[in-house]
């Protein structure tokens, strides 16, 4: 089966976590408004540098990473990716796989980002109001070069008064879902060893399903 390595399979989420570490949210904005905003300062950014930055991870990663934890729940997402193994592991597993987790997506994002030939990438104007004050959604569009247009879709919950990216759907597919399945397989293939799946945790989506679409 062939795997979206590093390209189009997180280029919506990569676009929004690299898009907001450049500039904090700002109290009074609400979720629609961040993202608007810090889509226009990534482009700005990263405009005519992705040979640059293609050469020069390290510091694409850095630009990630900083500021990473004020944008992404990454204790809540990786709760989520646990799912029903979280309440059996200890303290330091949990934490040991959320650092794991939000290693690799730094490492996937910083990648997909200089390797994605997207053509715009645009928020939509109208956005869907949520039934809780609490949680919210975002719905935007990567267009590719191809004329391929993927539907994003962000899910925010608000922590501590500031809005945070809990998950993500990428043309149908809900990428917290499919991860929360991949450590459940990872876990009946490992017979429920915590340190071997987190030592061996490399998330991983066929093309051909995101390509097609889901209805996760």
């Amino acid at each position: 089966m062939k795997i979206l390595n590093l390209r189009a399979l997180f280029a919506g989420l990569c676009l929004l976590l690299m898009a907001l570490p450049l500039m904090a949210a700002q109290p009074d904005q609400n979720p629609e408004q961040m993202i608007r905003a810090s889509i226009d300062k990534l482009m700005t950014r990263i405009e005519g540098q992705e040979e640059y930055f293609a050469d020069n991870l390290d510091e694409l990663e850095a630009i990630v990473d900083d500021s990473l934890e004020e944008v992404a729940d990454f204790r809540y997402i990786g709760a989520s990716v646990m799912g029903r193994y979280f309440s059996n592991a200890t303290p330091q597993q949990r934490s040991r796989f959320v650092e794991t987790f939000r290693k690799t997506l730094i490492d996937t994002y910083a990648r997909g980002l200089v390797t994605f030939d997207y053509r715009e990438i645009r928020v939509l104007d109208n956005q869907q109001a949520s039934r809780y004050e609490d949680q919210a959604s975002v719905a935007m569009e990567v267009v590719a070069n191809d004329g391929t247009v993927y539907p994003v879709s962000y899910s925010l919950r608000l922590s501590d008064g500031q809005w945070k990216v809990v998950n993500v759907i990428v043309n149908g597919i809900n990428l917290g879902l499919t991860f929360r399945n991949q450590f459940d397989q990872a876990m009946r293939d490992h017979n429920r060893d915590y340190d071997a799946v987190i030592d061996g945790w490399a998330p991983e989506l066929a093309v051909e399903e995101l390509e097609e679409g889901g209805d996760a």
